[in-house]
């Protein structure tokens, strides 16, 4: 890339580092048709897009299988395809596979592929997936959807046709089509190995060009299977200062811009000069409370944690409006939440009650926070300030921004806490069961874990959302997250872009969907 083209980025410079907000959600995160910003007008044909992100630096690679930051994701898509992604609730769509059937024991799986083809013009075929999901499986790498992939036998599973799969599973999983829509669970061709010099997907653009922490040039796959994009190329631009992204956007020299803060938001929604887009329930925001040990292994201290938060004032002053209420359950507006349950809000006298109950009177309480994400030391102000009326005094302590995420996992009682968007079933399997890997609630309870397995083992939808349902109900009554809001995800783009879709969580199919955007 000319750095002359690009005056508002080359006086920031291409930094190395990643900003921890962008790699934070990306890592606790990573669709059906809604509404696009400034559809009017009619698609129009050609034009190179010109997309600026935050990056990794020179260590970025084109590798789907280790995409993890929103850059690398975005690209990968552009590029590969996987059987499944999720809608905008979060439910599994079917992509490259055309459709999947269960046994009646929900331990075995047909999966169809549909009629696809990769850009050196080969069919994608069953061989090509298997070998996918065993590279990402492999024992000595560390792929972004190995953990996902994990209920697949893979020595058992086979190809029986040339687009037809079975997959074996471990034990009953309702929800396999979740595993096909896993982050970073993309198909590449058979016996694939190096990604960066040129590499060959299913995906909607070809590759041109790539220079690792500057830019990619991918160039439209006219025979991609859900059809051609309307642009003729696609440039991603590495930008890791937000106020880079923004002149270069408001400068004319790219025409999307990524993850912009609401204070940005306000000062140019409405002006006309670009168009900001936000993507509702991105970002879960939270506290974090570790249920096995005091003062919060008694759940009338956590009840009365619950009842402290101001929710809309967190929401107001954390994430500057840019959100909504929470009600301390994970999804909201996903497939299976327990949309049903009062919403909780502040109620310091049943709090302190409740504290008085439990001889935690006079309670003192440290709350881990750190500006790896955007709203985390204003949220811990805010609730020590709630705190402090119901007689709990919350000290506030300021943790590394690049062991943060790993600190807070085992250690302290109380943290700041966020999540990019993911299922609900995926939600409690990595966080909330006794054996997962990142349980920070140190939410251990076996009845719980049983119900998680009947859930999955439960054929009929209805039925497996009550027992989803029981499970949030007491989350809602006892768990560990207090879940105060839920944070918008920010776009700007120029006037000119049309087609960006609205309703498209972070991390879901249609967010960064270059192949259905246009340049009026």
């Amino acid at each position: 890339m000319n750095d002359e083209r690009f005056p508002g980025l080359r006086r920031r410079g291409f930094l190395a580092a990643t900003t921890g907000a962008a790699a934070a959600l990306a890592l606790a995160g990573c669709g059906g048709s809604g509404e696009t910003a400034a559809s009017d007008g009619n698609p129009k044909r050609g034009g190179r897009l010109r997309a600026a992100f935050a990056g990794g630096g020179a260590s970025e690679t084109l590798d789907p299988h280790l995409a993890s930051l929103f850059a690398d994701v975005a690209r990968a898509k552009a590029l590969f395809d996987k059987l499944a992604d999720y809608g905008a609730d979060l439910s599994a769509e079917p992509r490259l596979a055309e459709r999947w059937e269960p046994n009646k024991a929900l331990d075995r799986w047909q999966v169809t592929l549909r009629k696809a083809s990769f850009h050196d013009g080969s069919p994608v075929t069953a061989k090509d997936v298997l070998y996918s999901y065993r590279r990402i499986a492999d024992p000595k790498q560390a792929f972004r959807a190995k953990a996902s992939l994990e209920p697949i036998d893979l020595d058992a599973s086979r190809a029986t046709g040339e687009r037809s799969i079975e997959f074996v599973l471990k034990r009953p999983t309702a929800e396999f089509p979740n595993v096909l829509a896993a982050f970073g669970a993309y198909i590449v061709p058979e016996n694939a190995t190096g990604f960066d010099d040129s590499p060959i997907g299913s995906g909607p653009f070809r590759f041109v060009s790539f220079a690792p922490g500057r830019s990619a040039v991918f160039r439209r796959h006219d025979a991609y299977w859900d059809g051609a994009p309307l642009l003729d190329e696609i440039e991603f631009v590495v930008a890791n200062e937000e106020s880079a992204r923004v002149n270069a956007l408001l400068g004319g020299q790219v025409e999307y811009a990524h993850e912009l803060n609401p204070t940005t938001a306000r000062a140019h929604e409405g002006k006309g000069q670009i168009e900001i887009v936000r993507l509702r329930n991105s970002a879960m925001q939270a506290f974090c409370m570790k249920t096995d040990r005091a003062p919060f292994d008694d759940k009338r201290v956590r009840e009365a944690f619950f009842l402290i938060a101001d929710r809309q004032e967190l929401v107001d002053g954390a994430l500057s409006g840019a959100g909504e209420v929470g009600n301390d359950l994970f999804g909201k507006g996903y497939e299976y939440y327990a949309a049903g349950l009062p919403q909780r809000t502040q109620d310091l006298d049943r709090a302190r009650a409740l504290l008085k109950q439990a001889g935690a009177e006079n309670l003192k309480v440290t709350l881990d926070t750190s500006p790896v994400a955007a709203g985390f030391t204003e949220a811990a102000g805010i609730f020590r300030d709630q705190a402090a009326k119901a007689g709990v005094t919350v000290d506030v302590k300021m943790g590394s921004k690049d062991s943060y995420w790993s600190d807070i996992l085992d250690g302290g009682t109380l943290s700041c806490y966020r999540s990019g968007a993911m299922p609900i079933e995926a939600h409690i399997s990595q966080r909330l069961l006794t054996d997962s890997t990142t349980n920070a609630t140190k939410w251990r309870h076996k009845d719980f874990d049983a119900l998680y397995q009947q859930a999955q083992a439960t054929r009929d939808k209805t039925e497996r959302a009550a027992v989803y349902e029981r499970m949030q109900r007491r989350l809602y009554a006892e768990g560990g997250f207090l879940i105060w809001g839920f944070a918008d995800w920010i776009i700007g783009t120029a006037r000119t872009v049309k087609g960006v879709e609205t309703k498209a969580p972070a991390n879901t199919l249609d967010w960064a969907r270059f192949d259905k955007v246009w340049l009026a």
